[in-house]
């Protein structure tokens, strides 16, 4: 998987790229991850790429001049010159989920762009093909974002997780059926009065399976009641 990253702070993704799980994806080549610097596209002595919004108001705005010249200068580096299906980050944008990763993950090349200030002149929305969000709050900037979103790609990678089977009984997978992923445990068996539950040390793996199924519907249906269905919550699970 290909991806660029236009950000004024290209400096925040160094350590990350070398970390962890995103860093074993970089260094086996699954990964590649290019760094652009949209100052590099600014405008004037200071290589400003922000002015005051038409209209008035606070803040300041990311011109679309700038921002479209790092994308069609990030986009002429890609591999192969196929084109990038190109994402803003933006607290606008749809939520972010795992359907979502799954189908970025299948993108030739994806390009993200990062925003700042009060956001983006509004025409920068006619040179991109999706919008993607955290969550309903605002960050200071994409940055983060990116960071989730390509990290949420990284792990679905083959050959990145060191136990490929991690990916098939996690929340939101299709062994879970898109619901929350049922409680874990691990020694020691009694903790300060919390105690395992029994199932999961008798040995019968399809009571185990049965408890899992059970405490995974339970868990979504109190905690996410969006992804649970509409059977379970008419059963008085809520």
């Amino acid at each position: 998987m290909r991806v660029a990253v236009i950000t004024l702070f290209p400096e925040l993704f160094g350590p990350w790229l070398r970390t962890s799980l995103v860093g074993r994806a970089v260094e086996t080549g699954r990964l590649e991850v290019a760094l652009h610097s949209l100052r590099e596209h600014g405008l004037g002595k200071h290589r400003g790429v922000d002015d005051t919004p038409y209209g008035g108001g606070a803040g300041m705005v990311m011109r679309v001049d700038c921002v479209v010249a790092a994308l069609e200068a990030a986009q002429a580096e890609m591999h192969g010159g196929a084109r990038a299906f190109r994402v803003l980050l933006t607290p606008q944008g749809t939520r972010l989920d795992q359907a979502a990763v799954r189908a970025l993950v299948e993108r030739e090349n994806v390009l993200l762009v990062c925003g700042r200030y009060e956001g983006f002149d509004e025409r920068v929305r006619s040179f991109v093909d999706a919008e993607v969000s955290l969550g309903d709050f605002v960050l200071a900037g994409g940055e983060v974002a990116a960071m989730a979103l390509i990290e949420a790609c990284a792990r679905t990678l083959p050959g990145v997780l060191g136990n490929a089977s991690s990916l098939e009984r996690e929340s939101f997978s299709d062994d879970c059926g898109g619901l929350l992923e049922y409680p874990q445990y691990t020694r020691p068996r009694t903790f300060r009065g919390l105690e395992v539950p029994d199932v999961l040390t008798s040995g019968d793996h399809a009571r185990i399976d049965a408890w899992r199924r059970e405490r995974s519907l339970e868990r979504t249906c109190e905690r996410r009641p969006d992804l649970a269905p509409a059977h379970a919550k008419r059963g008085g699970i809520q």
